[in-house]
């Protein structure tokens, strides 16, 4: 972060300081005391496992300055005393994003999406970190704590700062984007993650138009063609609209779309006659909307598309538990998939795990867990997707968890299966089985939501030998 002092941070945040006003924080603000450092800023924020005010101590003798609390505290350490810490540390985010545009050089790229926002946010900062300064979150930092602590990152120095803006009810985008407007804002997919607890598509569609109806007229949304209810997002914006897709009216499009376990290939088309052959090493077609959305941003901000075509095919993994291919000593060869799942999403990965197995002839294996935070479509989702299974005539099921079973089984009644779909309570039971069923010749898809905790049986797998 740049410089500044506590006097100037107590303006911003409405803060009653407790201690020396004239102190400078120097380093990153942190919501973790583990993290602080000589000169950083410590929020102290309530949580659902534990309060932050417990942790001064910590971030003190780590090196922090001050600290944001919402109540006084018997400590040494300067304390900035606020109501609510949240806000203060997204009040604190606009106004340093506000301090080093002012500079003149900063540009902020955002990115939303039922899917993809993670892999997008990092093909974006492996693309524009070749060209400039650049920060981007870690892991999925995309909420009213995440995408505010990212923010702060930045320094004078930066140029371009990449923001997810996740979902997280009517409101919450834009409160993000309050904090952060956008000149360039990615819109990649409208879908059912989340749609329970939004309640219903619609309401996912609404919380993602966000994004777009208080841009700029100079900025430009970037929406993906190919989805209805992304595409009509452009009757919402005053903004410049580009679009992706592999529609033939996309401004940026991909054709000859191709996976194979080595990773996914497609023809690029961009603007003025622009066209380059592209091989991902990332696996699954669904990852080169990302990469049509990131070469999207590389053109709208003048970079070479040569070099960052060559950014995108130098990446070995999208991240850690997202599609990620490993080839245990046996020669099995997992793809976990399981740090995040939507219906949408497993079935992309349950398309890509069937056309590799054809591809190859290798048994293909699904372990599926449950995807979360589907409310009343749980049901009708988890069952489709035990169908789709049995009609992508993959060769074995592994359904692990109470909150899935029904993946089972839909599975079980779709066809003339007769054992192929397994059922486990537990993770334990389901790894037992499996490692003795696998000989090591197959490929083997693990694919949940991140509460499931199937990611942990993926890397497990790896261990088969025999």
């Amino acid at each position: 972060m740049i410089a500044i002092t506590v006097a100037e941070i107590a303006s911003v945040i409405g803060a009653e300081i407790i201690g020396e006003a004239d102190l400078v924080v120097s380093a990153e603000v942190e919501t973790d005391s583990r993290l602080c450092r000589k000169g950083s800023l410590f929020v102290a924020k309530p949580g659902e496992i534990t309060d932050g005010h417990l942790f001064i101590g910590n971030a003190a003798d780590n090196g922090a300055v001050a600290a944001i609390v919402e109540k006084k505290l018997d400590t040494p350490i300067t304390q900035l005393v606020v109501s609510d810490s949240v806000q203060a540390l997204g009040l604190l985010a606009k106004h340093v994003v506000a301090k080093v545009r002012s500079l003149g050089a900063l540009k902020v790229v955002a990115v939303t999406g039922s899917n993809g926002k993670t892999t997008t946010k990092n093909m974006l900062r492996e693309i524009l970190s070749q060209f400039a300064p650049t920060v981007a979150p870690q892991e999925s930092y995309n909420n009213v704590v995440g995408a505010p602590y990212s923010m702060l990152r930045i320094n004078q120095d930066t140029e371009y700062l990449v923001v997810e803006y996740g979902a997280d009810g009517l409101g919450s985008i834009s409160y993000l984007v309050d904090i952060c407007k956008p000149d360039i804002a990615i819109e990649l997919k409208v879908g059912m993650a989340h749609a329970g607890v939004f309640g219903g598509i619609e309401v996912t569609e609404q919380i993602k138009s966000e994004l777009v109806k208080d841009l700029d007229d100079s900025a430009y949304a970037i929406l993906n063609i190919d989805d209805a209810r992304v595409a009509q997002m452009a009757d919402l914006t005053g903004a410049n609209v580009l679009t992706f897709g592999t529609n033939p009216e996309a401004n940026f499009r991909a054709t000859n779309l191709s996976i194979n376990i080595k990773g996914t290939g497609f023809d690029f088309y961009g603007p003025n006659q622009y066209f380059k052959s592209v091989q991902l090493q990332i696996l699954g077609e669904h990852h080169v909307y990302n990469a049509l959305a990131s070469l999207a941003v590389a053109s709208v901000l003048s970079l070479d598309l040569d070099r960052a075509v060559k950014s995108l095919e130098s990446m070995t993994l999208a991240e850690r538990w997202r599609m990620q291919v490993s080839t245990a000593a046996s020669g099995l060869t997992v793809i976990n998939d399981a740090y995040n799942a939507s219906p949408d999403s497993t079935k992309a990965a349950l398309v890509t795990l069937a056309e590799l197995g054809r591809q190859t002839q290798r048994p293909t294996v699904a372990v599926l867990g449950e995807m979360a935070e589907l409310g009343d479509y749980s049901a009708e989702e988890h069952d489709g997707i035990g169908r789709l299974v049995v009609r992508l005539n993959l060769d074995q099921l592994v359904v692990v968890g109470e909150g899935a079973k029904l993946i089972h089984m839909g599975a079980s009644l779709e066809g003339s299966w007769d054992g192929e779909s397994k059922y486990f309570d537990e993770i334990s039971d389901a790894l037992q089985y499996l490692r003795g069923m696998l000989k090591g010749n197959e490929i083997v898809l693990v694919k949940s939501s991140k509460s499931a905790n199937l990611r942990y049986l993926g890397d497990d797998l790896l261990e088969v030998t025999e």
